[in-house]
């Protein structure tokens, strides 16, 4: 027994609520996630082309689970972090991680080359391979590579003058077998041909040459079919694709560095060329080429995945964008319109305003910054801003709210993962405009999505809020559910004025009236509000928990549950990725559920619901039960004040989802998932679909 599992042992004989056998591992838990998404492309009821792009979701999910979490344990295991409440040594999760997602790989390859791509085929979406190309069509292709493929490409013969490239993350290539001598009387043994990302990787046919206008073909099949374009004179024995997936986190210490967007576009720079986290590659590559990719890249024999198909695959998803068959992707819908016109102030004014996206348009958001840039009353607008998406129009708003003479400050978090380079870019934007760009606290992410406009009325200034469990991203509005609020409550309102202020650097941790905040309130105030139940239930009243968010791990969090749940509280938790607290252990979470929903939008929202003895509270956040969040994250969570608000919140975003028995996964004691159905006699019932329905009747 390692020291540190003997901690954790003679920890957990002390409080039974620390046993490491309660917990499951984060990350085991947040790959089989990945399961679940995938589960939808196997789905006959899902629209044929939804289900590629599901397909691609888990394929692109499992590319970030291996950059981030994959590699966050590999750091772990170097550095002998401490270990997580389910005692799991750092290498014992990483060899189960390996397994896990190998069952993944095969998994997802069998759904695309037995069950999706033939299905496409009927459909008339055909992805063709070599073996499938008419004269015709490798005619064209051939013509095709030799004037828009070839020309970009540099193969590189293995020799001593010439070492292993170096090989960017998530890139296509190819190892070539050579044979023969090239123009200087070298023996061809080992060449890497490396694809350029500015080079496709689904060409599609014209229709005059393939009889169809929705052929298409993965580049990385015209790389090893045409390759002995590249060699001329000599034999190509083998073409073999292969893809290294690398640690993707960045790691800037605030601290250390006088600019932080400085140091991190130095980081950014390096991101492509960090640690090998694991190796894709076809599935007829020689042992004696994998064993010498495995070398250069210093992985272990269990992190190589042979594939039966492309080595990305998610980039198929392109097909769905490209093809234009309705009766093959879900049916549009039309978001509610805010009701009460467009005088944002003027409805706010009149009372709290709740939008529950996608179902709601996100267009009113973007419609109150508008309008306070243009408004001669406005005085400031603060932001803050973790993702908005290219060409983004609150960018636009605040830098015209500048440029009209408003005090507009924006809190761009540069670290939000994967858009780092995308926040560099409209952060200089909003600088050279006149925006005074804060760049958060360091230590904590700036996680909180804030909108405050100040305004003056009359003799008095006025504050009105929007606060959100999403981003300011117009994009994912339509793609994510997600909860927001617009409130002129005087306490939020100074509330959010003063987290302004910490943000900026000019104010202390004094308290705030309404909301919770990270790191400073929000974690104590859950806890303090599940021990509340768990009092109420001691004392033989009704005590209830409905929470819904992406993940669970805290650990303070899960065992506050574990003894609320032991005094009899009845709590259900929506959770859709990880979650390391087990449902159902007698004597321990007997009165808990825990149930995750994948359906056609990505569930995004948070929301906590405490029965309080008949005086219900509800709160929304931008905040996860997670560690990271509660601890480490600047977030807000927002109490729903209006009773009629608060019970649509719990209706639409809670009880609806507890109801649904389509979409729906329930979390078993031993960590595994059941898909649910509808009982004998039992209607079917899609949360998301219910949502959608009453657009329809609205």
């Amino acid at each position: 027994m390692t020291p540190a599992t003997h901690s954790i042992a003679a920890v957990a004989a002390d409080d039974p609520l620390r046993e490491p056998a309660l917990y499951s591992n984060r990350e085991l838990s947040q790959l089989d996630f990945n399961f679940r998404v995938l589960a939808q492309a196997q789905d006959p009821s899902v629209p044929l082309l939804e289900r590629l792009r599901f397909l691609c979701i888990s394929c692109t999910n499992l590319d970030e689970f291996f950059e981030i979490r994959a590699a966050t344990v590999r750091h772990a295991q170097d550095f002998e972090a401490p270990l997580a409440p389910d005692a799991l040594p750092p290498a014992t999760v990483l060899r189960r991680i390996h397994e896990r997602a190998a069952e993944l790989v095969e998994a997802q390859y069998r759904c695309w080359n037995q069950v999706l791509r033939p299905a496409l085929g009927e459909a008339g979406v055909r992805v063709l391979a070599p073996a499938h190309w008419n004269d015709a069509q490798a005619r064209w292709l051939r013509e095709y590579f030799r004037d828009e493929i070839l020309p970009v490409l540099s193969p590189l013969g293995l020799d001593p003058a010439h070492p292993f490239p170096k090989i960017l993350n998530k890139s296509l290539n190819i190892v070539v077998v050579l044979e023969g001598r090239d123009a200087f009387g070298r023996a061809g043994h080992l060449a890497i041909v490396r694809a350029p990302r500015s080079l496709p990787r689904i060409i599609q046919l014209p229709p005059e040459v393939s009889g169809g206008d929705s052929d298409f073909v993965f580049l990385s099949a015209m790389l090893s079919s045409f390759v002995e374009e590249l060699f001329p004179g000599m034999q190509v024995k083998g073409a073999y694709q292969f893809r290294v997936t690398r640690n993707s986190e960045l790691i800037v210490d605030g601290e250390e560095v006088e600019n932080l967007a400085l140091a991190l576009r130095d980081e950014l720079a390096g991101r492509g060329y960090l640690r090998a986290m694991r190796l894709e590659i076809a599935h007829d590559c020689p042992a004696p080429i994998v064993r010498m990719l495995l070398d250069n890249f210093d992985l272990p024999a269990n992190a190589v995945y042979r594939i039966d198909g492309p080595v990305n695959l998610n980039r198929a998803v392109q097909v769905y964008d490209l093809v234009q068959r309705p009766e093959l992707k879900y049916p549009p819908f039309q978001p509610r319109k805010l009701r009460g016109g467009d005088a944002m102030f003027d409805r706010i004014r009149e009372g709290d305003v709740l939008l529950h996206h996608p179902y709601d348009g996100f267009g009113p958001v973007l419609e109150l910054v508008k309008q306070a840039a243009e408004d001669p009353n406005v005085l400031a607008i603060k932001q803050t801003l973790y993702r908005t998406g290219k060409g983004s129009a609150i960018v636009e708003a605040l830098v015209q709210a500048a440029r009209n003479g408003k005090d507009v400050t924006a809190v761009v978090e540069l670290r939000a993962r994967f858009d780092e380079e995308a926040n560099l870019g409209f952060a200089d934007r909003l600088q050279e405009a006149g925006v005074q760009v804060v760049y958060g606290v360091v230590g904590y992410k700036t996680h909180a999505k804030m909108l405050l406009v100040v305004r003056r009325e009359g003799r008095k200034l006025r504050r009105y809020v929007h606060l959100g469990t999403g981003n300011y991203h117009a994009g994912t509005a339509r793609a994510y559910t997600d909860l927001g609020l617009f409130t002129a409550d005087e306490a939020i309102g100074a509330d959010v004025h003063q987290v302004f202020q910490q943000l900026s650097g000019l104010a202390p941790n004094v308290g705030l009236r309404r909301l919770l905040q990270s790191p400073f309130t929000l974690h104590d105030g859950i806890l303090a509000m599940i021990a509340r139940e768990a009092a109420h239930a001691r004392a033989g009243r009704p005590a209830r928990i409905v929470a819904r968010m992406n993940a669970l791990n805290e650990p303070q969090v899960v065992r506050a549950l574990y003894a609320a749940s032991q005094v009899g509280v009845a709590i259900d938790l929506i959770v859709r990725g990880a979650c390391t607290l087990r449902p159902g252990i007698p004597g321990v979470s007997d009165n808990i559920r825990v149930r995750s929903i994948v359906g056609r939008f990505l569930e995004h929202a948070r929301a906590y619901w405490f029965g309080n003895d008949g005086a219900p509270e509800l709160y929304c956040a931008s905040a996860d039960w997670l560690e990271r969040n509660l601890l480490r994250r600047v977030e807000v969570c927002f109490p729903i004040l209006d009773p009629a608000l608060a019970e649509r919140v719990k209706r639409e975003a809670l009880d609806n989802y507890l109801a649904d028995n389509l979409n729906a996964w329930e979390l078993l004691p031993d960590g595994s998932y059941r898909r649910l159905r509808p009982a004998a006699g039992e209607a079917p019932h899609s949360a998301q679909g219910h949502l959608l329905a009453e657009l329809d009747g609205a």
